[in-house]
């Protein structure tokens, strides 16, 4: 189950079938603007066990046990651009009505912590492969940001990360 918020009507939810259909293992953003609907309402209808939600308020839990998981891949996709960062993710502290994050790692910044609508752990095939991410969404049914389990030399899911990514996952499911 995720966190989005149940698709307004039914023709929105059949244009957002028929575009995931079309592309299962297709870019969220991209389907939903296929769609016309949003990336949340597709990973609403994925297949059961592809998007698992987590509440809000689990934020720092979350962002605290992903801060062991090593080096991961953090992805900020918006119209226009797709912006990726390798690092570890530092701890965070509130602050000011951010959720800062500073440390030795090139993921940095200030987030709005409270612009988080849900949590969604998403685990499908994305061209072909496993994919494994942490989605914050907002208010709107887009991505914050995304965490996603890094890969090896030989293009595999990190087997370490991912058993952390699965375990945490599994608390929410």
């Amino acid at each position: 189950m995720s966190m989005a918020a149940p698709m307004a009507d039914a023709e929105r939810r059949q244009r957002a079938q028929a575009a995931l259909a079309e592309k299962p293992d297709g870019v969220v953003e991209a389907i939903a603007a296929k769609a016309e609907v949003t990336p949340a309402e597709i990973l609403e209808i994925l297949p059961a066990g592809a998007a698992t939600g987590a509440p809000a308020g689990d934020f720092e839990v979350i962002w605290s046990e992903m801060s062991s998981w090593g080096e991961v891949l953090f992805i900020v996709h918006t119209d226009d651009i797709v912006l990726e960062a390798s690092g570890s993710l530092p701890a965070g502290s509130e602050g000011h009505g951010w959720f800062n994050i500073h440390g030795d790692s090139p993921i940095g910044g200030h987030i709005r912590k409270d612009n988080c609508a849900g949590i969604t752990f998403v685990d499908r095939a994305f061209h072909g492969r496993r994919s494994c991410s942490v989605w914050f969404m907002n208010q709107k049914g887009t991505a914050m940001f995304k965490v996603f389990v890094r890969r090896d030399a030989a293009r595999e899911l990190v087997a370490e990360q991912l058993a952390k990514f699965e375990a945490l996952r599994d608390r929410y499911a």
